[in-house]
């Protein structure tokens, strides 16, 4: 038998700090930069690009507060352009902002496309190579002891597509300076994988194998990860792009992705070992501090990752889970989801909540509940939304939903006088244990007010509801050819929070409302969120009692 060399360890360079920011909406501020910094070197990334040091103030910030941080793998890289037209290295501002930043990574871009030399950089094509050379060089012999410099050969594929000479003769330059990474970029995110494979080959043959050669890709084609792992299996050591692909345009290449296709399909080396079991809570990491909302078809991370709507299906993998899924969930930290819906079957509701209700065997029943759901989803309801409302529409099937209260009426005020801020109130009127509560709220709008008097209703009983926050709230036309009449459907999600530790939620739920008036749309989803908060803390309350007796 003869022994296979095994493959070297593949470089993932997360510059989500720096590129990833270019996104549309994307801001991070200096604490939530070094927060994603510090879990992508916990979980084994190789280099963490912080931002270009001469560019804003936030970014000469992070760098200062990454000098105090105990780097555990990561090794912090700054970002900058080579020197300006006939300017010596020592007095360009940007190279000396670079080296100031005591990273042991520089990472400097440089022109390689003809064309942006002639037209956009507007530089003598010699002069250009002279640049690259110089700030490579320059920022090896100042740096911090046993530095390295990374050169991005900016629209690389484009250019050796134009002029393969002179964009060769740019990673020469590099080379000849003292670069430890020569980057091919496809910047315009153009290329496809055969044109990816085929310059790599080239390049290599031409050049040789140091410096060894790495791939940064965009994924204005679509193709972002093919191309990567394209390039990767033609010898690129290193992976350069982004957690969730955030980035300008249409983003960079998803470094989630990359990661999990090297460890899982091709068991290359990446990461540390426990790793990728934490991917989804990087990913929702990320997302969340970028403001971002989370792609629902996101390869591996996403909520819909392994998300199963038709009956088919689900009944399919209930028997055999890999008849459906490619990986296991758990194996980067997501988990199954069985949808309920118009398209589903019954096997659906049994996944979905038969062993928690005893129905798993009640055929009628789970028939009747198939035929609510599709009635109430054609009437504009979408219980995959909300899961905590299909919970309560399974409790009304089975006589199990208690009515904690019983409402009497409810009316919102809303008043504006002239240029003035308008102002809001709300007043609940209900019967809660043979007893009259009837209370007013002021708020920020009618939903704000509304919230305010239902809960100054409901605390006297039920003081435990002020666990429960509201955390997002989408309204969405169902019918738009109604125009101003139109139904809506609005889902509100709530946390359930411990008093003592709000930082992390105990549970997290949310729960739908549809109607023509979106206030009482959004009423239905309140009230429906008590409803379930307390049914679930009496049903918690009544396991535990029976667990102490």
């Amino acid at each position: 038998m003869t022994e296979t060399t095994p493959h070297p360890r593949v470089e993932l360079y997360d510059t989500t700090l720096r590129d990833g920011t270019q996104g549309i909406g994307v801001s991070l501020s200096v604490v939530d930069k070094l927060r994603i910094a510090q879990l992508l070197d916990v979980l084994g990334f190789d280099f963490i690009e912080g931002g270009y040091p001469l560019s804003n103030p936030k970014d000469v910030a992070f760098f200062e507060q990454a000098r105090d941080v105990d780097w555990q793998h990561a090794k912090l890289t700054a970002f900058g352009m080579t020197r300006r037209k006939d300017i010596p290295p020592e007095a360009d501002t940007g190279l000396n902002a670079l080296v100031d930043a005591k990273t042991p990574v520089i990472t400097i871009v440089g022109k390689t496309w003809d064309l942006h030399v002639d037209e956009v950089l507007r530089v003598d094509r010699d002069e250009n190579l002279a640049m690259i050379r110089d700030s490579v060089g320059w920022c090896r012999e100042n740096m911090m002891a046993g530095g390295e410099v990374s050169y991005d050969a900016e629209h690389f594929f484009d250019g050796y597509r134009a002029n393969p000479d002179y964009a060769l003769s740019t990673l020469r330059a590099a080379a000849d300076g003292g670069a430890t990474r020569l980057v091919l970029c496809d910047t315009n995110g153009g290329s496809l994988p055969g044109w990816i494979t085929q310059s790599m080959q080239e390049v290599q043959a031409a050049l040789g194998p140091q410096p060894a050669l790495a791939i940064h890709c965009h994924n204005d084609a679509g193709v972002a990860v093919a191309n990567t792992l394209t390039a990767i299996d033609a010898g690129a050591v290193q992976a350069q792009g982004t957690i969730n692909g955030i980035g300008e345009r249409c983003g960079n290449v998803d470094l989630i992705t990359v990661a999990a296709d090297l460890a899982l399909k091709l068991g290359r080396d990446v990461l540390h070992p426990d790793a990728l079991p934490r991917l989804k809570e990087l990913s929702d990491t990320v997302y969340e501090l970028a403001n971002v909302p989370p792609t629902p078809n996101q390869p591996y991370v996403g909520p819909g990752a392994f998300a199963h709507k038709g009956g088919m299906h689900v009944h399919a993998v209930q028997r055999i889970a890999h008849s459906y899924e490619h990986v296991a969930p758990e194996s980067v930290g997501n988990e199954r989801r069985i949808l309920v819906s118009e398209l589903s079957g019954v096997s659906n509701v049994v996944a979905t909540l038969g062993k928690k209700f005893g129905v798993a065997d009640d055929k009628a029943l789970q028939r009747r509940v198939l035929e609510k759901v599709q009635d109430m989803e054609h009437a504009g309801y979408q219980f995959e939304q909300a899961p905590a409302s299909f919970e309560l529409l399974m409790r009304d099937a089975l006589g199990q939903r208690q009515a904690f209260w019983a409402l009497d009426h409810y009316r919102c005020t809303i008043v504006r006088r002239g240029g003035h801020t308008p102002s809001t109130d709300a007043a609940v009127k209900m019967t809660i244990d043979g007893k009259t509560h009837h209370e007013v709220a002021e708020g920020d709008g009618p939903i704000n007010a509304l919230d305010g008097a239902l809960r100054k209703c409901l605390r006297p009983c039920y003081p435990q509801i002020d666990a429960v926050h509201l955390t997002d709230y989408q309204v969405r036309v169902v019918n738009p050819t109604a125009e101003s009449a139109a139904k809506v459907r609005v889902v509100i999600e709530f946390a359930v929070k411990d008093p003592n530790d709000a930082s992390t939620p105990l549970q997290v739920f949310s729960t739908i409302g549809v109607n023509e008036n979106i206030v009482d749309a959004s009423w239905e989803a309140l009230g429906d969120a008590f409803q379930h908060f307390l049914l679930e803390t009496e049903l918690a309350t009544s396991v535990d009692a029976r667990a102490t007796a």
